[in-house]
């Protein structure tokens, strides 16, 4: 008696290959959307405690909702066994249409803070404002050449593209954050001029890592879209790093907003300074009133610590560290008759900031790896 019968497997279990390394994926970019709402949930709720209401706070928060929210209905779409083909003809545009809005939303940001960074110059705004117009009408156009992936029952719903060419899609925002990448890259260069740090020094206070890490992220993504080649019509390959290239550059967006120090206003302004200004430190100049009379002495300079000369600490900028015992050098010699007259020079030390290296970056590092590695091996 042959004991030899084979058990077949439903369809929502028996998944080809790149589909089911595409739920894989799925679920890591779940993860790491959870995990960025979760740690960048003081930090939002600092920044919206603000009373200004920028551009940029604005698209923060939206960014804060619209991601998390677009990425779980997604999700809902792709594992629910329950959904038919019919069911899917309904539905499948909604991915490409919200990433397109979500890829507009990220690449807004990218256009208003690398005009501030160059001190409002009129070319960088011409220059990105041009991409960015591209992208807006790329993406909508491609939106209308997706198609649902005829897959079994069981198997979920997703988008897919009906040719090649729809990779474009991914290109144009693309081409936009490497010029975003290279622009911020190249003021950072330009900064050295007027004081020296070191590349790490450097990378964190500019925020270089993130501008990296979204430019890396969707290289990888055009990697899938015009190199790799579907087995077939139901084969999902080249969107396989989509969500995953959405999610990560979203997240390191809003890590470029909450970089920014001082006001968001107008995109903020360059850490660095500016050449004109002949230092990188900041300084502040204060008056404190004397209220006694015409005489003023002209003794030497004396120095007082912050702490001593205040009862209360007042409560820091979202953006910026605490600024505990700072000495100030008062110098009698620049009295006038409103007070003394209070000259600080602050230097900051970004080697003692909360970095911008959170999990996600050491995710995103990891998971690019494995891929790298994934695909060496398949074409040894």
């Amino acid at each position: 008696m042959s004991n030899s019968s084979s058990v077949e497997l439903p369809p929502s279990l028996n998944l080809p290959p790149h589909l089911s390394a595409q739920k894989y994926f799925l679920v890591c970019t779940l993860t790491v959307a959870a995990w960025d709402t979760l740690v960048l949930s003081p930090r939002n709720w600092r920044l919206a405690k603000t009373s200004e209401w920028p551009v940029l706070k604005i698209i923060f928060h939206f960014l804060r909702v619209f991601m998390p929210v677009e990425f779980t209905i997604v999700a809902v779409a792709f594992f629910d066994t329950k959904w038919s083909q019919a069911s899917c003809q309904h539905f499948f545009l909604f991915e490409p249409i919200c990433t397109a809005i979500l890829l507009a939303a990220t690449s807004a940001v990218h256009v208003i803070r690398t005009h501030a960074i160059y001190d409002k110059n009129r070319p960088v705004l011409v220059g990105m404002g041009s991409l960015y117009a591209i992208q807006i009408v790329v993406t909508a156009i491609c939106c209308g050449f997706y198609r649902s992936v005829p897959l079994d029952v069981g198997q979920g719903c997703i988008a897919g593209p009906k040719h090649n060419w729809v990779g474009i899609y991914w290109l144009a925002p693309t081409l936009l954050y490497t010029a975003s990448f290279a622009l911020a890259l190249h003021r950072s260069i330009v900064s050295l001029q007027i004081k020296h740090l070191s590349p790490w020094k450097l990378m964190l206070r500019d925020g270089l890592n993130l501008y990296g890490a979204i430019w890396g992220v969707n290289m990888v993504n055009m990697l899938f879209w015009f190199i790799m080649k579907p087995t077939g019509i139901e084969d999902p390959i080249k969107t396989i790093v989509t969500s995953m290239t959405a999610v990560l550059t979203t997240s390191m967006t809003l890590r470029i907003i909450l970089n920014i120090r001082g006001s968001l206003k107008s995109g903020g302004v360059f850490t660095g300074g500016t050449a004109s200004s002949g230092h990188s430190s900041s300084r502040t100049t204060h008056v404190i009133s004397t209220r006694s009379g015409g005489h003023h002495s002209s003794q030497a300079a004396h120095t007082y610590n912050l702490e001593d000369m205040r009862t209360t600490k007042p409560e820091a900028n979202w953006s910026e560290p605490d600024a505990d015992n700072k000495v100030i050098a008062i110098d009698g010699a620049q009295l006038d008759p409103d007070g003394v007259r209070v000259t600080v020079d602050r230097e900051v030390g970004y080697d003692q900031y909360h970095h911008n290296l959170s999990p996600t970056c050491y995710l995103y590092l990891r998971f690019l790896f494995a891929l790298v590695s994934s695909w060496m091996s398949r074409y040894k």
